[in-house]
């Protein structure tokens, strides 16, 4: 009986650990979440961004001028590399989380993250990563885009 309640204790004792561990995690998600508001208020910056650059690519498509062109384009390179630069914040902040894919996006540590949110942690999550999904993709066509016309020279 004595070994058993020893054993007991011992286990007692070890998990303590965990528990406040998981106790200071969640203390730190909850400081460290943005709301909606946040997300959304950088969105609507980096759309207008995208609208910049769609701008830039149709003065570029209408010039006929090489280089006014050539200059055309390194101003649109230059406003792509500053929207990626606000992208790559927005997904490497703790607005999106670690868990934006990479290497690490098969391991446990990540499983276990998205099992301890709550249902509308996970609904706010899902908004997020289709925004930034969306906007990833209007990146990618931009950058084709000025692949094409760098192809001219």
């Amino acid at each position: 009986m004595k070994k058993i309640l020893l054993l007991a204790m011992l286990a007692i004792s070890v998990s303590m650990p965990t528990f406040a561990d998981d106790a200071q995690t969640a203390k730190k998600a909850a400081q460290a979440k943005p709301s909606d508001l946040d997300f959304d208020k950088r969105m609507v910056q980096i759309q207008e961004q995208m609208k910049q650059m769609q701008a830039q690519m149709a003065k570029i498509r209408q010039t006929q001028a090489p280089q006014e062109r050539q200059k055309l384009l390194q101003e649109h390179w230059a406003a792509m590399q500053n929207t990626q630069g606000m992208m790559y914040g927005m997904r490497g902040s703790s607005m999106m989380g670690c868990c934006m894919g990479g290497p690490m996006m098969n391991s446990p540590m990540i499983w276990n993250d998205y099992q301890r949110l709550t249902p509308e942690q996970l609904k706010q999550r899902q908004y997020m990563m289709e925004q930034y999904m969306g906007m990833q993709q209007q990146m990618m066509n931009q950058m084709m885009e000025h692949q094409g016309y760098m192809r001219m020279y």
